[in-house]
């Protein structure tokens, strides 16, 4: 972890201006293309949902305004930071799931099963207390939205990036889906988000590198 100078930070005055807002927060969503990602993962048996947790984590980690984090008096830059999911468990019920990330695919993947699968059994809506090395994501597979907004702690600051994908659709001879990004101002812009988008879409376009041929 590396304590961010805030005498010398190039976002030192737009930090300062949002940080001031009553609600510095913003979302955007877009489609994304499951095209030559969904029949990769459908062949080889792969959770759609756990890929989609890596690559989201994997694109995250690759933007450091993605593992900026706010603090009381000070912004720290996380060296890796890790997804934290929903599940659903019994009863239409979820859980948070909070999975170690890790570059590789398989490993990744190996960890996630076991963890997910504690979890149905004892379910938790709370992380840590003061963790913020995170990355919250959730599903919401039964709706195509064209929106969405996380709820969020004001006081003391939530700096931690949300994530929301949505139910599949097909667009001519396209498979997309929708991709909500929600960050805080002060420590990102649109351009930033946009970069993450062009980062997962990248990865979408060729699974068999960043997940694996096997």
């Amino acid at each position: 972890m590396r304590l961010i100078n805030m005498q010398t930070w190039a976002r030192r005055e737009h930090f300062k201006a949002f940080s001031a807002f009553d609600y510095p927060h913003f979302s955007l969503c877009a489609n994304v293309d499951l095209t030559a990602l969904y029949p990769f993962i459908k062949q080889r048996g792969i959770s759609i949902n756990l890929a989609i947790v890596y690559l989201l984590a994997r694109a995250a980690n690759a933007i450091p305004e993605f593992r900026y984090r706010i603090r009381p008096g000070e912004v720290v830059e996380h060296e890796i930071v890790h997804p934290s999911t929903t599940i659903l468990t019994k009863e239409d019920l979820f859980s948070f799931c909070t999975i170690e990330y890790i570059e590789d695919f398989s490993s990744f993947a190996v960890k996630a099963v076991k963890q997910i699968a504690s979890l149905q059994d004892h379910p938790t809506v709370g992380n840590k207390p003061g963790q913020d090395d995170l990355l919250f994501m959730t599903a919401i597979p039964w709706v195509s939205f064209t929106s969405f907004m996380h709820p969020l702690h004001l006081h003391p600051a939530d700096s931690v990036p949300r994530f929301a994908w949505g139910k599949f659709f097909e667009e001519g001879e396209f498979l997309k889906m929708p991709l909500s990004v929600q960050g805080h101002h002060a420590l990102m812009d649109g351009l930033h988000v946009g970069k993450l988008f062009a980062e997962v879409q990248d990865y979408f376009q060729q699974p068999g590198i960043v997940l694996g041929e096997g």
